[in-house]
């Protein structure tokens, strides 16, 4: 179990002509599942593998529990991290067996014969292979080989679990399930896990924390639940699902006016002015269609589109400045194409930025 300080991490690459992370500072507690969210590109790969010791930083420290692992100076090499780490494309030894594979790390150790057969044979029920011990991979689905992989790694007691995308070639049901059962082996190990991944939904469903990034800076660091409800900036709420961006106007530091369409009270960034122009941002779930004139604060509109989706029914609304709204339902809320609505904002749920 350990704690990961970094502090003003910076890596270029080219020469220096491009910054993969600038000015990284970030906090990682002990036991805690943090993810590195963000587009291809954005840095958080290179971060994993600065955490990992594979790159030296250009500026910046990381120190794991006190002790300083990483800086300009000099890097601690990844064995003697006490770190273990997860690939996207499993890594396992194809002519070895499940239990060979898993033990690899307690032989390098030099550890008895028996201690080793009871360490693996645990891990193996931790990770849900109990009786596939004598198979090869070849045999293992990529779920199955995801397992091994991640068993080999935890076998050896790490402090700390890199994984570097490790669900993102295995198919939706799986990958969902899959994600369970990482959660739960960090709860049940108490291991910090630092997890990799493009995908918010991955990211929202195993984290304690999330760590959005964008061009190699740090964009917010916080609980899935407020870096969805409460983005720091129109990045993160861009990159956090759909929203919808409704042109307005700020009226005081609680209040916008929406363009062609009515004031909605909202808590205003104390650097807007009065008369700024902004953006409003709304996800679509917090959106209600009510019938046309039911409340005098809402935006008359049009349903243009139409798709069904299961769980939802989704909207694509025009209002009278050929703004196109996305709005989501329950499945039975259901509406033509062409029927006249009202757009009702929830304004707890909103967040309002400048124009850019």
């Amino acid at each position: 179990m350990a704690r990961i300080q970094i502090e003003n991490l910076s890596k270029q690459y080219a020469g220096g002509q491009m910054a993969a992370v600038q000015s990284l500072s970030l906090d990682i507690a002990d036991n805690r599942f943090v993810t590195l969210l963000g587009p291809s590109g954005c840095g958080k790969t290179t971060t994993l593998r600065l955490i990992a010791g594979y790159l030296r930083p250009d500026t910046g420290t990381i120190n794991v529990d006190g002790t300083l692992v990483s800086s300009p100076d000099g890097v601690t090499p990844p064995d003697r991290r006490g770190m273990g780490m997860v690939f996207q494309n499993y890594a396992v030894w194809p002519h070895k067996t499940v239990f060979e594979n898993v033990a690899f790390g307690l032989q390098i150790r030099r550890l008895p014969t028996a201690q080793i057969r009871d360490k693996v044979m645990a891990m193996l029920d931790l990770v849900g292979l109990q009786g596939f011990d004598a198979r090869l991979p070849g045999q293992l689905s990529g779920g199955q080989q995801q397992r091994v992989a991640l068993a080999r790694s935890l076998v050896v007691e790490p402090g700390i679990l890199l994984l570097d995308e490790p669900l993102s070639n295995l198919d939706a049901k799986l990958r969902e399930r899959m994600r369970g059962e990482l959660k739960q082996i960090q709860r049940r190990t108490g291991i910090t896990f630092v997890y990799v991944t493009h995908d918010q939904a991955e990211a929202l469903a195993l984290s304690d924390e999330i760590a959005v990034m964008h061009l190699g800076v740090l964009q917010q660091y916080g609980s899935p639940r407020d870096i969805y409800s409460r983005p720091a900036n129109r990045v993160v709420a861009d990159f956090m699902g759909q929203v919808n961006f409704v042109p307005a106007r700020v009226v005081d530091a609680g209040k916008v006016a929406i363009d062609g369409g009515p004031a909605i009270s909202v808590a205003v960034p104390g650097s807007l002015a009065a008369g700024s122009a902004v953006d409003l941002a709304v996800r679509p779930e917090n959106i209600r269609l009510a019938a046309t004139g039911a409340n005098g604060s809402a935006i008359p509109g049009r349903v243009a589109e139409l798709t069904f989706l299961g769980n939802m029914n989704e909207y694509i609304v025009t209002t009278a400045r050929d703004a196109r709204l996305r709005v989501q339902t329950h499945p039975t809320e259901l509406l033509s194409i062409g029927d006249a609505v009202a757009l009702e904002f929830d304004p707890r749920q909103c967040s309002v930025f400048a124009r850019s």
